[in-house]
C-alpha cells in the first residue's frame, strides 16, 4: 500500500473544511480572545493557516530547533489575507508531498528547543501530527466563533447551523 496518495487525499479533504472555517473569521474580531490564557483569533487562525506548511518542512528538514529560529507569524488583519496565507501554505505542503517518495517518509525528524528534545518521530508521523494539529486548532476556532455567535460550517457532516434535511 502506498501512503502518499492517502496523505494527499486527507490533506485535500481537510483543506476544504479548513477553508470554510477560516472564511468565517470576521475582520473586526482578530484581537478577540475568550479567556486571558487563550490565543487571540488572529494568533489561532494564523497558526491554522500556516500549519499545512509543516508538511513541506518535515520533508525538507531533519528538525525544528526553536532555539535557532527567529519565527515571526505572518501579520494577518483581515480574512482575505488569512485565506491567502492558508492557500500558500497548503500549496507548498501539498506540492512537496506530491513530489515525495515513500522512503522520504521514513527518516526521523526532531522537534527541539536547544538541548531539550520534545519529540523524535518519522517524517510520516510529523505529517500526520500536522494534520491532527490543524483539526485540533480548527475545533478551537469553532468554539471561538460559536462564542461570537458566528455560524459554524460542517466538518464531517452538517453542523447545527446548517440545514440537516
Amino acid at each position: 500500500m502506498n501512503i502518499i496518495p492517502l496523505l494527499l487525499k486527507e490533506m485535500h479533504e481537510e483543506a476544504e473544511t479548513t477553508r470554510k472555517m477560516l472564511s468565517r473569521v470576521p475582520n473586526d474580531k482578530y484581537d478577540w480572545a475568550p479567556h486571558p490564557k487563550s490565543m487571540t483569533v488572529r494568533r489561532l487562525s494564523t497558526h491554522i493557516a500556516e500549519l499545512p506548511g509543516w508538511v513541506a518542512m518535515a520533508l525538507t528538514t531533519s528538525e525544528l530547533d526553536f532555539a535557532k529560529m527567529d519565527y515571526k507569524p505572518t501579520e494577518i488583519n483581515d480574512t482575505t489575507a488569512l485565506l491567502n496565507v492558508f492557500e500558500r501554505s497548503y500549496a507548498e505542503g501539498y506540492s512537496r508531498l506530491e513530489k515525495a517518495s515513500e522512503p522520504d517518509l521514513l527518516p526521523d525528524w526532531t522537534l527541539r528547543n536547544g538541548e531539550k528534545i520534545y519529540s523524535v518521530r518519522t517524517k510520516y508521523e510529523v505529517i500526520r501530527m500536522s494534520f491532527c494539529q490543524i483539526v485540533h486548532h480548527r475545533a478551537q476556532l469553532g468554539v471561538f466563533l460559536r462564542l461570537l455567535d458566528i455560524p459554524i460550517p460542517g466538518s464531517y457532516g452538517p453542523s447545527a447551523d446548517e440545514d440537516f434535511m
